[in-house]
């Protein structure tokens, strides 16, 4: 049986004691910090003094390079990353970055079985400009978990197809749709083995069309006797937070 790891996610911004203190008081094996540069010697000197310090703690850190101004970039790396260590304990540190970061990064949790914490300072000391934002750790809070329904790999795939077929001279018709789903073998059609063309396309509705719609990822148009599908730029969003699901 592989020995159940400990896993901690934290993006990097300007903070040293509340991304190492907690690792260390969880015995963190493995360490992702997210970045906007996977290159050491563009970091400030005191998040190269972390990383040294996790190294020589026989921690294994990586880099891992993320826009921590990008709500879905960094909901893609967590979910992604989290995806990566299912048998593991995932824990991800919502307190060290951008508030974008921060609110990626609790989504992230609130869609997987990664375990959001928040690390309160014992004290500021600004300037950021040359040292860490804060000192200390009062204590990890552990955020409650709100579960939310991510969307399903169906719909993922159906999002991934559209992105890859529509062009500028073509745009995916429902029934393109379908025949993507038997050839991929999607879960909806798949299982429900549906006797005629009517059921298909009213699986196809109530699984993925209706959902995606009423989310904002897709529309629906008609175009003569035809229904066109088109990804919005949500839809494009979430595709790429939740590729890590095909």
């Amino acid at each position: 049986m592989d020995q159940i790891r400990e896993i901690h996610i934290a993006p990097l911004g300007h903070e040293r004691d509340r991304v190492t203190e907690p690792i260390h008081q969880h015995n963190a094996d493995d360490v992702y910090l997210l970045t906007a540069t996977p290159e050491l010697s563009r970091l400030t000197p005191y998040q190269q003094a972390l990383i040294e310090e996790l190294d020589a703690d026989g921690v294994s850190v990586e880099l891992r390079q993320t826009d921590l101004h990008d709500l879905y970039d960094v909901l893609a790396e967590v979910t992604t990353l989290t995806a990566d260590h299912p048998e593991d304990i995932v824990r991800v540190n919502v307190s060290t970055g951008p508030k974008v970061a921060a609110i990626g990064s609790a989504i992230a949790c609130m869609a997987t079985a990664a375990t959001a914490y928040y690390v309160h300072p014992e004290e500021h000391v600004p300037p950021i400009s040359a040292k860490p934002l804060t000192r200390g750790m009062d204590r990890a809070e552990v955020l409650p978990s709100y579960p939310i329904e991510a969307i399903s790999r169906d719909q993922v795939a159906v999002l991934d197809y559209l992105t890859r077929t529509n062009t500028d001279k073509y745009t995916a018709k429902k029934s393109d749709l379908i025949g993507f789903a038997e050839d991929a073998r999607l879960s909806f059609i798949d299982d429900a083995d549906p006797a005629n063309e009517k059921a298909k396309f009213a699986l196809l509705n109530a699984n993925v069309v209706d959902p995606l719609v009423e989310d904002g990822y897709i529309e629906v148009n008609d175009v003569g006797r035809t229904k066109q599908v088109e990804l919005t730029e949500t839809g494009e969003n979430v595709l790429h937070a939740f590729r890590h699901k095909l």
